[in-house]
């Protein structure tokens, strides 16, 4: 599972870095003002061989040496771009990938651990949930696409279009299931969304009775809502990122800990009930 993850980042990493050098709008969406590009170059030896390359030793070979090295490179760049950013007040673009490099290679490295069951009440967890939605809603969905339309130079208001009530119809229509899927997350699970502050129990009603990961379904839409809104390619290469993201290492991590928890309860709700399709669009018979 570990090995996905790592294997996913030597390869994200060293795409990121041709694309920095084939198309000159890209390397300019990831540059700080007053810092000559020589400087962003500097960083790609380092990058190759403690980011890519050590990624890629451990997606094959259990190092766990070189899980602390690439968390350690990414904390680096992490400070010396939020340094650079304070500075000259540019490159939250590229700030904002070092720091959810971060975040990414912490939950590599300390996944086992992040997954705690929720001990509150009802009421304090349904505080939590509307804290955590607000939170990651503004960030995922305005911070973060308000930085990448800024660093491409496509920050405008989004003309009245098809695309304008298309993207709109779709992220009201996946926050409605986001907003669905937490209330039966909190009211039959006992817990909150996040792995840090879980469900007690396995929640199989409303949106997980015909999926088995409403709210990522509701995620990503809404990212893919957004980048229609405002015929924003990088925002789409952002959500379904995010998407391969999701499936390839959370999913496998939390489904894992779900086993853990649940027994063959989940075992029995994960041949019946799909990942991605709703089990009402199967074919039956």
């Amino acid at each position: 599972m570990k090995e996905t993850g790592y294997l996913l980042q030597a390869a994200l990493v060293s795409v990121w870095w041709v694309a920095l050098a084939s198309d000159e709008s890209f390397f300019a969406a990831f540059q700080f003002k007053g810092i000559p590009p020589v400087a962003f170059w500097a960083f790609f030896s380092p990058d190759i061989i403690l980011i890519a390359t050590a990624s890629a030793i451990r997606a094959y070979r259990d190092v766990t040496e070189c899980e602390y090295v690439i968390l350690g490179a990414f904390g680096y760049a992490a400070l010396y771009c939020a340094n650079a950013t304070l500075l000259t007040a540019s490159g939250f673009l590229p700030t904002g990938l070092m720091l959810l490099g971060v975040a990414y290679n912490i939950f590599l490295c300390f996944n086992e651990s992040l997954f705690r069951n929720s001990s509150s009440s009802h009421t304090r967890n349904v505080l939590k949930t509307i804290i955590q939605i607000v939170c990651i809603w503004i960030l995922a969905l305005v911070v973060i696409p308000y930085v990448i339309l800024d660093a491409f130079n496509a920050l405008a208001m989004p003309k009245l279009s098809i695309s304008l009530f298309l993207g709109t119809a779709m992220f009201g229509c996946f926050s409605v299931l986001g907003l669905c899927s937490s209330y039966f997350m909190v009211r039959d699970g006992s817990g909150t969304p996040l792995p840090l502050d879980q469900t007690n129990r396995l929640v199989e009603s409303g949106p997980y009775h015909f999926v088995r990961n409403p709210m990522a379904i509701a995620g990503i839409g809404q990212g893919i809502g957004v980048a229609v809104i405002f015929q924003s390619v990088p925002i789409l290469i952002y959500s379904l990122l995010g998407a391969l993201v999701w499936h390839t290492v959370v999913r496998p991590i939390e489904e894992r800990d779900m086993v853990r928890r649940f027994g063959g309860a989940y075992l029995e709700y994960r041949h019946r009930v799909s990942c991605w399709i709703p089990t009402f669009l199967k074919r039956t018979g």
